[in-house]
């Protein structure tokens, strides 16, 4: 169990290692990095099968003893986001290599961007949560340049230097961790940190936070999130958007019901505020926006508001359907952004059920993201957050429409950059969304079960 405990770490780092001294503008090295991706989301997806059947796994990198060696573990809450951003990470490459790619290093970025975010979700130490975190935001800088045009030259620039502010910020927190606690082992911090004094806790718990809200592109921490979206190409998008963002709804869950949860039931009107406003700011501002990219960007914004209000929701509801939530987004956000060089009736089809994942109208995946949303409101008896949740999917609904009418019914959408057999990626990731909505008993297996993984009761 322990070789299959690493192989997901092994199978990105060594072909990314080799993917960098070749030319990935040639179709052959393309795929070669596909095959390493698929490889890697193969190795995952066994572990992940070990992992809901039997629990957690836990080794020590060359059986080094514990506080020295590297701490890998698998449990629910990480094996879940690890699928995820891996999943969509390859659609991506998929969907770029397809089209042809234009960077020499694109492919190794792809694949170090994977191995970066497989390490952070098993990673059982602070410190090397941060190292991977830094390996998969290095890789993010460089693809965000893809392209070389002025403009993704710009929002590379505008996104390494925000993005660096919130690495900093948790940066201070990892060392105010291992100022009161000693150790940066996640389960030594747990205990260490409920013994400390609360004003170091809640400045811990506010540097975290704000940390994890920049990566997210919450409401007032988002400024930098449309111009970045808007200037990546639509494979950089999705990787953006439906990987990359794991980090932030990863990192509040992780740090905030695992090893902060005092703070977290403190400071939980705080997450349900900055998510509502997230909500609502996003749908109001995608509402007034045309062009495709744009569009999407502020909804992005306003989708992760729903799983922050979840985690400040709290309890074993609310945590499970902050997990699913996120799940869902990452999906809808890959599918939607895919979709923008695209057009066709086929494209058209899929746009749509990723239009109403987003809405949350059966039976797409979102629906159920939108229904244990609902339950969680009911359950804790929060009149406001049912409300939120109506005028949430009304006004994506009609910023959605608009946006499906402008570019499929009046035929106004300019063709991009992409070849037509991209398609078949597009369509691929409709019918994933597709099925988890009709068939939900797996997707709602794995949220309990992530969730669970964080403690039996929440928060």
């Amino acid at each position: 169990m322990t070789d299959l405990l690493f192989l997901p770490l092994l199978v990105p780092w060594l072909a990314a290692v080799g993917l960098v001294l070749l030319d990935g503008r040639r179709p052959g090295v393309a795929w070669l990095a596909v095959g390493a991706l698929a490889a890697h989301l193969a190795a995952l997806a066994v572990l992940a099968a070990r992992v809901f059947e039997r629990g957690p796994e836990q080794a020590v990198t060359g059986e080094w003893p514990a506080g020295v060696g590297i701490v890998v573990r698998a449990d629910a809450l990480g094996m879940v986001f690890a699928l995820l951003s891996s999943a969509v990470i390859l659609a991506a490459l998929v969907h770029e290599t397809l089209a042809g790619v234009g960077g020499r290093r694109f492919p190794a970025l792809v694949v170090f961007m994977a191995a970066g975010l497989t390490g952070l979700f098993l990673a059982r130490d602070v410190f090397n949560f941060y190292v991977f975190f830094e390996v998969a935001m290095i890789s993010a800088y460089a693809l965000s340049t893809y392209g070389g045009e002025a403009r993704q030259a710009g929002a590379a620039f505008v996104f390494a230097v925000v993005n660096l502010l919130g690495s900093f910020l948790f940066l201070i927190a990892v060392a105010g961790i291992y100022h009161q606690t000693g150790t940066l082992d996640m389960d030594g911090v747990t205990t260490g940190l409920a013994a400390a004094g609360p004003n170091a806790a809640i400045l811990i718990a506010v540097l975290v936070l704000v940390a994890f809200s920049v990566k997210l592109g919450l409401f007032p921490f988002h400024p930098w999130l449309p111009a970045v979206y808007i200037g990546a190409r639509p494979a950089v998008a999705a990787i953006l958007a439906g990987a990359l963002a794991n980090i932030g709804s990863y990192g509040v869950l992780r740090f905030g019901a695992d090893l902060l949860p005092a703070q977290l039931r403190a400071g939980s009107i705080v997450l349900v505020v900055l998510g509502s406003a997230s909500i609502v700011y996003g749908a109001v501002q995608a509402i007034g926006r045309r062009d495709s990219a744009e569009v999407l960007a502020y909804s992005a914004i306003g989708q992760v508001g729903y799983v922050l209000v979840a985690v400040g929701v709290g309890g074993a509801v609310g945590l499970g359907a902050a997990v699913l939530y996120a799940l869902v987004n990452g999906l809808n956000k890959a599918l939607l952004f895919l979709s923008i060089d695209l057009r066709g009736w086929l494209v058209g089809a899929a746009f749509a059920v990723g239009a109403f994942s987003v809405v949350g109208v059966p039976p797409a995946a979102g629906f159920l993201g939108k229904v244990v949303m609902f339950r969680a409101g009911v359950e804790t008896g929060s009149v406001a957050l049912v409300v939120l949740i109506f005028l949430g999917g009304a006004l994506s609904f009609l910023y959605m429409f608009q946006l499906y009418q402008t570019d499929f019914w009046a035929g106004a959408r300019e063709v991009g950059r992409s070849a037509p057999r991209t398609r078949v990626v597009v369509l691929v990731l409709a019918v994933l969304v597709l099925a988890l909505g009709a068939w939900p008993e797996p997707l709602l297996a794995v949220s309990r079960d992530a969730a669970e993984a964080l403690g039996p009761e929440g928060p």
